[in-house]
């Protein structure tokens, strides 16, 4: 298995571009965006968990049910949300515009939106712009639709993934958009999945709902949980191998290859939180299971107590403690261990840095380890080696229980100044 370039057109039949349709007057990047698949596909989802759910997702929601996708269309802006019946047609008729283009169904287009909630999309626009859009579409459009996504992200965030199956090389490729309202069971998170493996409707969505549990589901940002989140998967076919139809070998390498790339996706969108000056990784060892182990590492990089201690440099134990105690997950304080740490080479986190994307600098100075809570007791500490390594741009929180042997992850960012700033004006 190895990362490769290319995105959501790294696999085979796939295209992709993204234009300014002038959606909104502030707005001078691409704000529109467009994937295709040259042959039909089979595809899953998984949506935000929020009772308040935008037009669009109701839509997609609906249609994914069948398990045939062959397009995807995706508007920055206007979320779509809280918008009623007339959004909920604005969403369909963004499905017909690109059916009609294709020659397709529109029930076989995914259509997303993101940003102001309670204001209409104008559909009209993109309308106008479609045949640009469609003209544009090819293998190297993934960077123009990498952009259109984007929001209050300050990175563009994709990858790609190439391994072995049934004796034919197989492609998984991503582009996602995150950076605020980010909360464990997705967020404002848009991402969408392309892959060229044979694999069945059903076991893509085995997969999809499996690899989220340990991947975007342990990510946390600002404790608001979206209207909008989407993750959708495409998969087409066209790598040629025998179809993946029920567990096995085949179904584990392509599990393995989705979870090593979802895992990376919601890393990226954790370094790029709004305002965040740092990545934050919870790690939790010992755990009795692995829901547990998650939960608790979840609780930790979403405490905003912990989250300003981090922005401080402030090697505060108690706030991580207390965030465990409130977590409703069962371990035994009286066992536990906490670390700080940080590594040498923090570049482990991004496999694929390069202009745009999110590169995690490390320095000999600064990597290192330091405990500072023994068998749930707090510890005196070198302060001065602990702000080290808080002032590293990835800093790893580490819990050790003596409850079993499971372990889990979680990650986040630190809570600045700037994420008010950023939030506190974000309709303008």
């Amino acid at each position: 298995m190895q990362f490769i370039d290319g995105g959501v057109c790294a696999p085979k039949g796939f295209l992709a571009n993204g234009i300014h349709c002038g959606l909104k007057a502030s707005r001078k990047t691409n704000d529109t965006a467009l994937i295709y698949s040259e042959v039909m596909c089979n595809a899953a989802g998984v949506f935000t968990s929020n009772r308040v759910k935008a037009e669009c997702v109701k839509l997609t929601m609906k249609n994914i049910q069948k398990g045939k996708m062959q397009a995807a269309i995706c508007n920055v802006c206007y979320a779509n949300a809280c918008t009623g019946k007339s959004g909920y047609a604005d969403a369909v008729r963004m499905s017909e515009i690109t059916a009609s283009a294709f020659g397709i169904n529109p029930e076989n287009v995914i259509v997303c939106s993101t940003g102001i909630i309670a204001q209409n999309v104008p559909v009209d626009k993109i309308e106008a712009n479609f045949e640009k859009l469609k003209a544009g579409l090819s293998r190297d459009g993934h960077k123009e639709a990498r952009v259109a996504i984007m929001t209050t992200d300050t990175h563009y965030k994709e990858l790609a993934v190439e391994t072995e199956i049934d004796g034919k090389k197989i492609h998984i490729g991503a582009m996602c958009k995150g950076s605020g309202m980010i909360h464990i069971n997705m967020g404002t998170m848009l991402s969408f999945v392309t892959t060229d493996c044979a694999i069945s409707s059903e076991m893509l969505n085995k997969a999809l709902k499996e690899s989220v549990k340990g991947t975007y589901n342990c990510v946390s940002i600002d404790g608001d949980m979206s209207t909008n989140d989407t993750l959708t998967i495409m998969a087409n076919g066209l790598a040629g191998n025998k179809e993946i139809v029920c567990e096995g070998d085949d179904y584990n390498k392509f599990l393995e290859a989705l979870n090593e790339l979802n895992t990376k996706m919601a890393m990226k969108i954790a370094a790029d939180g709004e305002g965040a000056g740092h990545l934050v990784e919870c790690t939790v060892s010992g755990a009795k299971d692995v829901e547990t182990a998650r939960g608790l590492a979840k609780f930790v990089v979403k405490s905003n107590l912990v989250k300003a201690a981090v922005f401080g440099r402030d090697a505060n134990c108690g706030r991580i403690m207390c965030a465990m105690g409130y977590s409703g997950f069962e371990f035994d304080p009286d066992k536990a261990c906490v670390f700080f740490s940080s590594r040498k080479n923090s570049k482990r986190y991004f496999e694929t840095p390069g202009d745009g994307t999110v590169e995690i600098k490390g320095c000999d100075k600064c990597g290192g380890r330091v405990e500072v809570v023994h068998d749930g007791v707090g510890l005196t500490f070198d302060e001065e080696k602990a702000t080290s390594i808080l002032s590293e741009e990835a800093v790893e929180i580490e819990i050790e229980l003596k409850d079993g042997d499971a372990s889990g992850k979680a990650w986040g960012c630190d809570l600045t100044y700037d994420y008010v700033k950023i939030n506190g004006d974000y309709r303008s």
